[in-house]
């Protein structure tokens, strides 16, 4: 009999915790099922038994288990395999992985009628598990050509290598291949995950798989309620669940008994990665592993690759397949420069909008066609600035000026939260005369409706679409031609589908080059590239106008030409030259306190440790562009690395250096964390 159950608790300490398991509770207990437990003082928790045992721990008084939750496992043993991979591989506890995996804090059981789990190799075989050969709720898209060979070619790829990279143009069509190779994997006995970076590409993308697949189709992610994702979740635990599940990042935590499939689609994305809090993981990565675990084939899909992911298939560790032309033959849309500057010079554009711009709105709009505006910053205005003395308010708990949203009237930090009303003068010389400075989407929105005040106007940026209900209207109603002209910030770069869009104006493509990263370049690449493909993705050629301060960069031409190859050439042979990835790894570590001369200490003495270990690969400590976010100050030191070194060894290392810094007096309440892979 087992008398002790080692149990994960969602809480950032190492290690599992050894609780007793009374004698009425044996019968129920099991691995994978979560139960009740004393933590701490007068507290009580929710954990989950990772094992049973007999062997009592030697010198610590063990309290008992109160209740176990579960009348049969919610957490099948591959994906407690997959958590310590996680919180291994990321630097963070299991706990951690533990807390962000199960759907919310809603109820999760499973009465017994549900049947039995599948966790054999031989049961995933069995034949009553779905009905293969039941007919598709829809007819499968027909491909053309070029798509028809690509599909082959995917088949061939995957002969040799589990992961294969699909490079395809905006518009080719690669959702209809992955319609064609998801009936593929369900007619097999199969089941598949559709990972996507953004909730807002779920719906278009739901509504193309269920006219295919009908019920099979289930969808995850974190706009639906806790009580409707524990639902998905029990479903599949059970013994018909769904074939396929659409989702973003947090789907990778679901149980799938016989995974055979899964689309990264957007792979380049960076909401893929999970910022904060821990588990700091990459769901593109951990899908890939996931995959590879389990014996299934992973196709990463996109316009634009990351560079890492491509260099993997230029190198062999992936396959590559490539699709050229755009579906049906239409052309990719024509890229107009424009020269802010010299507009500027000649006072020829006083506004966010150059006449060449504007021309082309009004002849989209009166030929009964549609433009989408991108601006990567939302709000009315980045900054409100006194026109006299120069002053600008400031969050009081983070290093960032407020930004002006005009519709509420106050000002509002990005960071932390913090809103304040506008004032009414200037607390520093009394002016009253305070202008916004910058151009947000608020204030596009504003400024176009002021120029076309015909046109159906709507906005898609974090303020508009805090609910599930209101992103979906606002594609919906762009889809449905009852909004002419959308306004947004990045989410309209991503692989949304309107057909009727045949201008796109990107108001300032420069701005985003100026990030002190690394990827800067990349990223700029990318997101440029996707919203101009966004243009003419029907019978005819869209137009892009491309507004620039500097109409010379290397970085507008590549755009102009889909020369995606130039691009990563030239960054390739830059970060050869200063280390960076792909050539070596990066692990960023990051220190917050509430005191800037602490911080500053404990960076100090963590640089000194990790240079005995890794001399010159370490870098810093340094201050981040925002140095102070919700009160705490920041400090970061940048470990660079061959990929040949362990990672076992350098995660030792930087674990025992956070534990010597913790265990001082002075440094116990600071904050210590790791960032790998950091995007």
């Amino acid at each position: 009999m087992s008398h002790f159950a080692d149990v994960v608790l969602p809480v950032p300490l190492p290690g599992l915790f050894t609780y007793a398991l009374p004698p009425a509770l044996e019968p129920q207990a099991q691995a994978g099922c979560r139960v009740s437990v004393p933590f701490g003082n007068k507290r009580t928790a929710v954990g989950l038994i990772v094992r049973l045992h007999d062997v009592a721990p030697v010198g610590v008084e063990v309290k008992s288990i109160l209740d176990v939750l579960d009348h049969s496992p919610v957490i099948l043993p591959h994906q407690l395999q997959l958590w310590q991979w996680i919180s291994d591989y990321y630097l963070c506890t299991i706990g951690e992985v533990f807390k962000a995996a199960l759907p919310g804090k809603g109820p999760l059981s499973r009465p017994p009628s549900r049947g039995k789990i599948v966790t054999s190799a031989a049961e995933e075989k069995a034949p009553n598990l779905i009905h293969s050969t039941s007919p598709l709720e829809g007819e499968l898209p027909s491909l053309s050509p070029a798509q028809s060979a690509a599909l082959s070619q995917i088949y061939k790829e995957w002969k040799s290598h589990s992961v294969c990279l699909l490079h395809g143009v905006t518009s080719s069509g690669k959702t209809e291949m992955y319609i064609h190779l998801i009936a593929q994997a369900i007619a097999q006995g199969k089941q598949v995950l559709y990972l996507l970076p953004e909730i807002v590409l779920t719906s278009q993308l739901t509504d193309r798989l269920r006219a295919v697949f009908g019920d099979r189709l289930g969808v995850y992610h974190s706009k639906f309620s806790d009580r409707q994702r524990s639902e998905v979740w029990l479903r599949q635990l059970s013994d018909h669940p769904y074939d396929i599940i659409v989702g973003v990042r947090s789907s990778v935590f679901l149980p799938f008994q016989r995974l055979g499939f899964v689309i990264v689609d957007e792979e380049h994305e960076v909401n893929f990665k999970q910022q904060d809090p821990a588990p700091r993981y990459n769901a593109r990565n951990v899908a890939i592993m996931m995959a590879s675990r389990a014996g299934a084939r992973t196709l990463l899909g996109t316009a634009t690759p990351s560079f890492e992911s491509y260099y993997n298939a230029r190198m062999g560790k992936y396959g590559l397949v490539t699709l050229t032309e755009r579906y049906g033959s239409v052309q990719l849309p024509e890229i107009n420069v424009i020269d802010v500057r010299e507009l500027r010079r000649k006072r020829l554009m006083r506004e966010p909008f150059s006449p060449q711009l504007l021309e082309a709105m009004q002849a989209a709009l009166d030929g009964g066609e549609q433009v989408i505006l991108f601006q990567n910053r939302r709000g009315y205005a980045p900054q409100v600035q006194c026109h006299v003395c120069g002053w600008v308010p400031r969050c009081p708990h983070c290093d960032v000026p407020l930004t002006l949203h005009k519709r509420s009237g106050r000002m509002t930090c990005h960071y932390c939260g913090y809103t304040t009303e506008i004032p009414a003068q200037c607390p520093a010389c009394e002016t009253p005369d305070l202008r916004g400075h910058g151009f947000g989407t608020e204030r596009i929105e504003d400024d176009i409706a002021r120029l076309f005040p015909a046109a159906r106007i709507a906005r898609m940026d974090l303020d508009t679409t805090r609910t599930r209900t209101a992103y979906e209207q606002i594609i919906d109603d762009f889809a449905a031609h009852r909004t002419d002209i959308l306004v947004g910030t990045q989410m309209v770069t991503k692989g949304l589908d309107f057909e009727h869009v045949s201008v796109v104006g990107i108001l300032a493509a420069d701005t985003m080059l100026h990030q002190p990263d690394f990827r800067a370049y990349e990223r700029s690449f990318q997101m440029m590239s996707q919203v101009a493909g966004r243009a003419g993705r029907r019978q005819r050629q869209g137009r892009v106008f491309l507004q620039t301060m500097d109409a010379q960069l290397p970085l507008i031409a590549q755009v102009v030409a889909n020369d995606y190859a130039t691009a990563y050439h030239d960054q390739m042979l830059e970060r050869r030259e200063f280390g960076y990835p792909p050539f070596t790894r990066m692990i960023i570590v990051y220190v917050k306190h509430r005191s800037a001369s602490t911080a500053e200490a404990i960076a100090r003495e963590a640089t000194i440790q990790l240079r005995r270990s890794f001399g010159t690969r370490v870098l810093g400590p340094d201050e981040p562009p925002v140095a102070r976010v919700s009160s705490l100050y920041i400090r970061r030191i940048i470990l660079k690395f061959e990929t040949t070194i362990p990672l076992p060894q350098v995660r030792q290392v930087l674990l025992d250096m956070r534990s010597t810094l913790l265990a001082q007096r002075f440094y116990s309440a600071a904050h210590i964390f790791f960032d790998v892979d950091p995007l």
